[in-house]
């Protein structure tokens, strides 16, 4: 194509860029619904985003009314630890909201995470529409393409459901009780593992 035929192209962009970016601002905060095993660390690693507005530590995905920590942590009540992020999609898309998730879990077990066992620990993104279901897909494939590591990648993508939101001392833990957070996390090897995964491609990811 010459550049006298990009011309219109690039015009028709120009003119409809202002509407396009009219769309993202009317369309307020989004909201992702990720679990990754201990929702204390999620939620640190997602405060530092630029974009994320709010994060709040939960349960989903299983058959109790109201669950307590106490029935979710015993495996009794079939939810998820888990984090509702709501974010500026001007300053931080989905995309980006899924690709920081992967390399910061470890996606090879679907048994917990890190020092965490049981399905309540299990990693996974639960999606909100067909739109957010697409993107998971996409975020999935992006991960399978990019991984350094031979294993098999186990994170479910699950339609979201009710949301319960954990109980007030769970919610910004990291701040409440930095001495034990920061020993837990240790302990649980968290960031080791993820960089032993990940290594280089952590700095990919904006952090």
């Amino acid at each position: 194509m010459t550049r006298r035929k990009y011309l219109p192209v690039l015009f028709l962009i120009i003119l409809q860029w202002p509407v396009f970016a009219l769309a993202v601002a009317q369309a307020g905060p989004a909201t992702a619904i990720l679990a990754g095993g201990c929702f204390w660390c999620i939620e640190a690693d997602y405060e530092k985003l630029d974009g994320v507005l709010d994060v709040v530590s939960g349960y989903t995905g299983g058959h109790t009314e109201d669950p307590t920590y106490a029935q979710v942590s015993g495996g009794n009540s079939g939810h998820i630890e888990s984090v509702r992020v709501t974010f500026d999609p001007a300053t931080i898309s989905y995309a980006e909201i899924l690709d920081y998730f992967w390399r910061h879990i470890d996606p090879t077990r679907d048994d917990g995470q890190f020092c965490d066992r049981g399905p309540q620990y299990r990693p996974a993104i639960f999606y909100t529409g067909e739109k957010q279901h697409r993107e998971a897909q996409a975020s999935e494939q992006r991960a399978a393409a990019d991984k350094p590591f031979p294993d098999a990648l186990k994170v479910e993508l699950i339609a979201a459901g009710k949301f319960y939101p954990a109980e007030n001392y769970h919610q910004d833990y990291y701040k409440k009780n930095p001495l034990r957070y920061n020993f837990y996390r240790y302990r649980c090897g968290r960031d080791a593992r993820v960089d032993a995964l990940w290594g280089a491609l952590l700095q990919t990811v904006k952090d």
